[in-house]
């Protein structure tokens, strides 16, 4: 918690703060990663199934049953997102000599992920207006730690951190659209017939 506040609070002073925990790739999913990605899953899944998407003045809930495994589903692929994201930060600053290794990427990239794991509470009340305004600023935050942490904590140089920024943000854009497309896919391959069924079981 006090990482968390630290990063949204005076971001430059905490991520010196992580770095000198030297903290281990298993040690940042047990203590932060598996914990803050629950924020969105269980927001989704309580604000699907209690309160509905609101789509064209109609409230469409999804049950339970899918609910869950959606939100299970959702879960993994943000873990794997952390992962791969920090690969993707390690292959972008290969060209400096002072390059990051890959645990302290893959740090760097569970923390930057902070503000976007906290926006996941919009997804109590699903709607596309809120979780649209949410998102843009949650994206913009993890933007400015990316900025900020790369000299800070990877020890890229300062006029280079803009641009590398501004490259793993867009990628981060990406990938999190991919996430959610890979959700939705999910969704259309056969778990909206099943909440029609479960809801008619009921």
């Amino acid at each position: 918690m006090n990482h968390i506040w630290g990063l949204l609070a005076h971001p430059g002073r905490e991520w010196r703060n992580i770095d000198s925990e030297k903290e281990s790739i298993t040690h940042l999913y047990a203590h932060h990663v598996l914990l803050m990605a629950l924020i969105p899953v269980v927001s989704a899944f309580i604000g699907t199934t209690q309160i509905g998407w609101h789509l064209g003045g109609e409230v469409t809930k999804v049950a339970m049953p899918t609910g869950a495994v959606l939100g299970i589903t959702f879960y993994i692929l943000m873990l794997l997102g952390v992962a791969i994201m920090g690969n993707v930060i390690h292959w972008m600053s290969d060209s400096f000599a002072s390059r990051p290794s890959r645990r302290r990427c893959i740090v760097f990239a569970g923390y930057v992920a902070t503000p976007l794991f906290i926006a996941g509470l919009s997804l109590l009340y699903p709607k596309a207006w809120l979780l649209v305004a949410v998102g843009i600023i949650a994206l913009a935050y993890s933007g400015y730690l990316l900025y900020v942490g790369m000299p800070a904590f990877l020890r890229i140089p300062v006029n280079e951190a803009l641009t590398i920024s501004g490259g793993t943000l867009a990628i981060g854009v990406l990938l999190l659209e991919l996430i959610l497309a890979l959700t939705v896919a999910l969704w259309g391959l056969g778990f909206d017939d099943y909440a029609v069924s479960w809801s008619l079981f009921r």
